[in-house]
């Protein structure tokens, strides 16, 4: 008999790495100022606030029949308008945030395929990719980036080709920003018989040029994920769909179903009427964008080089001696800022911090004085 090792989860990314970054940071006068987690920090809509009042949504099970069928249009209509493609309306699943999908979806496409056993992702990337292999006892296999931190689908190895349940890529990226070169990753999965799940959280908050999704280039072969956390302000309610190829979004929704991986009735109806509602999108959108540069320009001051990504509310900054943690010590003496490692996302991350522009007004008020005073 073969005996296997016990999986052991790892501690959770970020948030194990910042407690000496935190301690020095908080020895400032008015305290340390936290950029490490995207966790956003601004109001709830007052149109997904009175959405969440009908206190009967939460005594029978989540609603499978009537709402599904206004969710689905809700859905359609707001990827035509916003990224100009197109979802029949009954192609599309939800999900209990974006975070479990990614997790979970290997192991469902395990079963709807079992003789491949590999999930590839992008070298540098949020580690729940990773992860999602990980607890599918699955291969994960990281694929090269580009300087432009676009996923390069050339380098990756033939026989992983053959062996991949799916090919993650997240676009804009967390953390360095980077856009993918769509068309060319869709063609690729095409190509070799690898569908393309496309983590898209960030789109609304692309900066050079307009949004995309893999949506644009058909929905053969190619799942996209989308996530109200970001967008609406909603992490903690924890909802998210996904949408495209009609035969893998069905399979997902039905293994899903029986999971019991449902989507509370609270969150559907704020999922409705935060998708309804695309003005709250661009004030969130215009917050990002001010600070992301107030940023830039409070780095600048000290010598720190850093530019605005192609997307995303994160600074991806490089250490001039290629050192990471240097790099952030310098800034939490410095500054007081508690930021991210950047080998945090993959072994390449070193040499990087990342900055979230998770971050009020006083506070950015306190770092521009702090900067000025060195």
């Amino acid at each position: 008999m073969v005996v296997q090792e016990s999986f052991i989860p790892p501690p959770m990314p970020v948030l194990s790495r910042i407690g000496e970054l935190r301690e020095r940071a908080a020895s400032l006068p008015g305290g340390a100022v936290d950029l490490s987690v995207g966790n956003p920090i601004d109001p709830v809509p007052e149109i997904i606030i009175q959405s969440l009042k009908d206190h009967d949504l939460a005594r029978p099970y989540p609603d499978f029949g009537g709402r599904q069928v206004i969710m689905g249009e809700v859905i359609s209509e707001w990827s035509e308008k916003q990224l100009n493609t197109t979802i029949d309306p009954s192609d599309y699943g939800i999900c209990i945030g974006t975070k479990e999908f990614i997790a979970g979806t290997p192991k469902i496409l395990s079963l709807r395929d079992p003789l491949r056993d590999t999930v590839l992702y992008p070298e540098i990337a949020y580690p729940s990719y990773a992860m999602g292999a990980d607890l599918a006892g699955c291969r994960a296999v990281p694929v090269s980036m580009g300087d432009d931190w676009k996923i390069d689908v050339s380098s990756i190895d033939p026989e992983d080709a053959k062996r991949a349940l799916m090919l993650w890529i997240n676009t804009p990226g967390n953390p360095a920003g980077g856009l993918d070169d769509l068309e060319t990753v869709v063609n690729w999965g095409r190509k070799h018989g690898v569908p393309i799940f496309s983590d898209e959280c960030y789109v609304e908050f692309t900066w050079d040029g307009p949004a995309q999704s893999v949506l644009q280039y058909g929905n053969e072969g190619v799942v996209a994920v989308h996530s109200l956390s970001k967008r609406s302000n909603l992490a903690g309610l924890r909802f998210g769909f996904y949408a495209g190829d009609p035969e893998i979004v069905s399979y997902c929704r039905e293994i899903r179903r029986h999971q019991g991986l449902m989507v509370s009735g609270h969150a559907q109806v704020a999922g409705i009427a935060a998708l309804r509602d695309q003005k709250h999108v661009e004030i969130q959108r215009e917050r990002y964008k001010k600070r992301l540069e107030r940023l830039i320009g409070i780095l600048d001051h000290m010598g720190i080089e850093a530019s605005m990504p192609g997307g995303s509310f994160y600074l991806w900054v490089p250490s001039v001696e290629r050192n990471s943690s240097e790099l952030a010590f310098l800034l939490a003496d410095k500054l007081g800022v508690i930021s991210v490692p950047g080998e945090t996302y993959g072994p390449r991350g070193a040499g990087y911090v990342r900055l979230a522009a998770i971050v009020s007004e006083e506070n950015l008020s306190l770092l521009e004085k702090r900067a000025e005073g060195l």
